[in-house]
């Protein structure tokens, strides 16, 4: 099966509906995506940001009652950062789940 990026979407969006657990992501991916970069200049800080992103979304996913996607698929793992990078521009990601609209 090819590598679909508007089905790992969907489904990235219909494994978050919960508000809170979407909130938690929202905090916890940009944490999580930051920390990389500082852990070789500040390990403590860099490593605490990683952790504490990583905690915000497991409890996030204890609101939603869902493991995480990359569970399943590894790939989510990648597709998370992407989906926050739409949410903030604007470009899908919405609470009701769905992507992109036609206008976009």
């Amino acid at each position: 099966m090819a590598f679909s990026f508007k089905e790992y979407m969907e489904t990235y969006n219909r494994d978050h509906q919960n508000k809170v657990n979407r909130a938690l992501h929202s905090i916890g991916i940009p944490m999580i995506v930051a920390s990389l970069p500082i852990l070789p200049f500040n390990p403590l800080l860099g490593s605490s940001m990683f952790v504490v992103g990583w905690i915000l979304q497991f409890i996030g996913h204890a609101f939603e009652g869902k493991a995480p996607s990359f569970f399943r698929d590894p790939t989510f793992l990648l597709i998370g950062p992407m989906w926050f990078i739409k949410k903030i521009r604007g470009k899908g990601a919405q609470a009701d789940g769905g992507t992109e609209s036609a206008a976009n």
